[in-house]
């Protein structure tokens, strides 16, 4: 079993996040590559963002500080410490709104697909 405190990792990140021109820091918590899950702590400074991208499987964003937008088209979902979001299927991109640091979670099918 391994613990990991989401708190002190996201304090962490946005104090990297604040020191990078990029604005953002990242780390994998759980999975890899070699996993069909994978866990990925992203943490944004006020203003910056994840460009437009795709996902290839199912995702999650919780919210664990400050506020975000996940952005698609023309909508749009606002999300706040505590908060849930399934990331949608179609290109989409991500907002901080505020210094914030968030937990992506993403299924995606390993091996050989038939």
């Amino acid at each position: 079993m391994n613990k990991t405190s989401l708190t002190a990792l996201a304090r962490e990140h946005l104090e990297t996040a604040r020191a990078a021109s990029s604005g953002r820091s990242a780390q994998t918590v759980y999975g890899g590559h070699e996993h069909s899950l994978r866990q990925t702590l992203i943490a944004l400074t006020a203003g910056s963002a994840l460009d437009d991208h795709e996902t290839n499987g199912e995702a999650t964003l919780q919210v664990l500080q400050g506020r975000v937008r996940v952005t698609q088209d023309t909508t749009n979902w606002e999300g706040s410490a505590g908060d849930h979001i399934v990331v949608p299927k179609a290109r989409h991109g991500l907002q901080a709104l505020e210094d914030s640091a968030v937990l992506l979670t993403v299924s995606n099918p390993v091996g050989p697909h038939v």
